[in-house]
């Protein structure tokens, strides 16, 4: 799962994980993962940043999923019941530039930034 540090007080628009444990200076193991946490809740500012290599097993998790925060499915929900099944979820730090188009705001930054191209 790819993955960078965000802003605390926005971690309620990401999936936030915790570590396990370091493997490298950019890799680690998941421990847990938390979709769209309060402020007060979320158990860092590490945010999944929507790029995975997932296992087939979670096409079945995905398949009973009940819908999470703002009635949605999540990945991360179904990420989250694999970790608790025993799976093992690596993290990678993200090092390019990210385009966030959550927000219109990052909407527009990132039609400009890709404009420039």
């Amino acid at each position: 799962m790819a993955s960078m540090k965000v802003n605390k007080k926005t971690v309620n628009r990401w999936g936030i994980y915790s570590k396990k444990k370091n493997i490298n200076n950019n890799n680690f193991i998941i421990s847990d993962v938390v979709e769209k946490p309060n402020i007060r809740s979320a158990p860092s500012n590490n945010a999944v940043i929507g790029r995975y290599i997932l296992p087939k097993k979670i096409f079945s998790k995905l398949q009973n999923q009940k819908r999470g925060k703002g009635g949605e499915v999540h990945i991360t929900d179904s990420i989250k019941r694999l970790i608790n099944d025993g799976e093992k979820f690596i993290g990678h730090t993200f090092k390019g530039k990210y385009l966030d188009c959550g927000t219109m705001e990052g909407y527009l930054k990132s039609s400009m930034e890709i404009s420039k191209i």
